[in-house]
């Protein structure tokens, strides 16, 4: 796109522009005139139909360089073991990404007691599976703890941001929805509409049958890496030198890349295909994408683990199936998401000051810096990405703990690290996210919530299949598997008593909650009366009136 200075070089050096919207090459002084005009007058939908016909390219907030230099301060250029400054991540970028980060800091502070307690049994016990059933017990108590009192800990923070009870609005259609024009029954809006079957038959004919061959894609990829253990372990028991014992680990490093690759093509086909569904709302547009990426990322990462776990049961060959998955993806998205975007946005900032130099105009050439270097940042798509990889750590750790009791200790070495890199990525990678009200972290509780249940059955079956285990029950497997299906059951039930006991809300936010309902009730009651007296008045004077005639 062809850059003028024009709108850089009107204004006085006193203007400091909060907004870029930046238009396409062809855009005619009409629409520029029209444009300004809906934006003065405050009408949202016009930047939204631009935005859909491609008339405007991208809209952004520009950041704060001053307000951004003081939050950084405090939040990760100093490495130091402290708190987040939350309520001033907030401040600057909104509820939202707030309360991921503080999701963020919780969970990695949560996962502290699993990995004190992992260390000593992977150091003293290793081989014995019988011990590992307090460890186990310990991890599904765990999990369930943690996710409610996540909840009373997100309560206070919304609370005091004043985003815990928010009114659901009516939401406008998505920008990239179209339709034929037409006027909405409910609003009584002009706006495009298009047929719900048409969604259906777009939605059950094309991406489920999508989404069912990449699952079968990934099963098949799978049972390629088994090909490549297998092949691995004939060579090493056939040589058996030191090379070849570090060639076992390479399989499970190949498998563990190509996971990460498929897991980032699937989700641009799932972002295109939702997009192609034509839904009408963001938060359809949302479910839907969030459903189809956790089915497959969940199947691509774990299905290898439940296969070598329930069908090979190689205790062995899982550990080691764990430990090189959950390192290697940690180490590649490290690397993906913030150091190699932050090292291209550095080389491309470079590029921009040498241009800024160059140029003669009477212009404000911060400002004309800012805004060229911030226009080609990436744009962050949201937080879906974060909870993602948040979601498959939290698997790996609950899911196979009394196989693996050392997932959580690299869980919190990645995490401390991670705090640090998506503090630097939301700083200084991408452009400055409009900031959003949230008063949870919505669908993820849920998704969370799930893997806990997932990871009782898992670990039940594991300890089920354990030697010692077995070795109580020679001759009568049926009594070993419903004894397991027994103890598994008794376990869900204590995770659903654990989380009816433990409120949401804190006493102190319930109460405060109660008084504001009541207040809100008794001032409605106040007004209804008052209206009512002045009711009552207009008509005995009415009546006086009358009679006096």
């Amino acid at each position: 796109m062809k850059v003028t200075l024009s709108a850089l070089d009107t204004y006085e050096s006193s203007f400091t522009p909060l907004v870029v919207i930046e238009l396409a090459q062809d855009v005619k002084e009409e629409t520029k005139e029209w444009l300004k005009n809906r934006i003065i007058a405050k009408k949202k939908d016009g930047v939204r139909r631009l935005l859909t016909s491609g008339i405007v390219i991208q809209v952004f907030p520009l950041h704060d360089n001053e307000a951004l230099k003081k939050l950084e301060d405090t939040w990760y250029t100093r490495l130091a073991l402290k708190y987040q400054p939350i309520d001033n991540i907030r401040g600057y970028f909104g509820e939202t990404i707030a309360l991921y980060f503080g999701f963020l800091e919780y969970f990695t502070f949560a996962l502290i007691p699993m990995a004190v307690i992992g260390l000593p049994y992977y150091l003293f016990v290793w081989e014995d599976y019988d011990k590992y059933v307090i460890f186990a017990s310990f991890n599904l108590i765990w999990s369930t703890v943690i996710l409610e009192v996540w909840k009373r800990g997100c309560a206070n923070m919304t609370y005091r941001w004043g985003t815990l009870v928010m009114k659901r609005q009516f939401e406008e259609p998505r920008p990239g929805f179209h339709g034929v024009l037409g006027v909405n029954s409910i609003t009584g809006r002009e706006e495009p509409l298009y047929p719900s079957y048409k969604r259906q038959l777009r939605i059950y004919l094309v991406s489920l049958p999508f989404v069912c061959l990449c699952l079968y894609f990934s099963l098949y990829v799978m049972m390629i890496y088994f090909d490549l253990e297998i092949w691995a372990l004939g060579l090493h028991e056939n040589s058996g030198s030191e090379w070849t014992s570090v060639l076992l680990y390479v399989p499970s490093i190949i498998y563990a890349i190509v996971i990460e690759i498929m897991n980032r093509l699937y989700r641009y086909a799932a972002e295109f295909l939702t997009s192609w569904e034509n839904h009408r709302l963001e938060s359809a547009y949302q479910n839907h994408l969030i459903l189809k990426v956790l089915v497959f990322n969940f199947l691509n990462c774990f299905a290898s683990l439940f296969y070598i776990a329930f069908v090979l049961k190689d205790m062995k060959l899982l550990r080691q199936s764990l430990a090189t998955l959950l390192i290697t993806s940690q180490i590649l998205n490290q690397i993906v998401e913030s150091l190699l975007p932050y090292w291209l946005q550095k080389k491309h900032g470079v590029r921009v000051k040498r241009k800024v130099q160059a140029l003669k105009a009477d212009i404000d050439a911060t400002l004309y810096e800012q805004v060229i270097l911030e226009k080609e940042m990436g744009t962050y798509m949201g937080t879906f990405d974060d909870y993602l990889e948040l979601f498959l750590q939290f698997g790996y750790v609950s899911l196979f703990s009394c196989v693996y009791p050392l997932a959580a200790a690299f869980a919190v070495l990645n995490n401390f690290t991670e705090v640090n890199s998506d503090a630097l990525k939301m700083c200084r990678v991408f452009k400055r996210p409009f900031s959003e009200p949230s008063a949870s972290i919505g669908v993820w509780q849920l998704a969370f919530e799930t893997m806990s249940v997932i990871s009782v059955v898992t670990n039940c079956a594991l300890i089920g299949m354990s030697p010692q285990v077995n070795a109580v029950f020679p001759e009568s497997k049926t009594d070993l598997i419903l004894i397991v299906v027994a103890v598994e059951h008794a376990l869900l039930a204590l995770k659903f008593i654990l989380a009816f006991a433990i409120p949401d809300k804190p006493r102190h936010i319930q109460v405060k909650l109660a008084r504001l309902e009541f207040e809100s009730l008794e001032a409605l009651k106040q007004q209804q009366m008052k209206l009512a007296a002045e009711n009552l008045k207009e008509e005995s004077r009415v009546s006086g009136k009358e009679k006096e005639t």
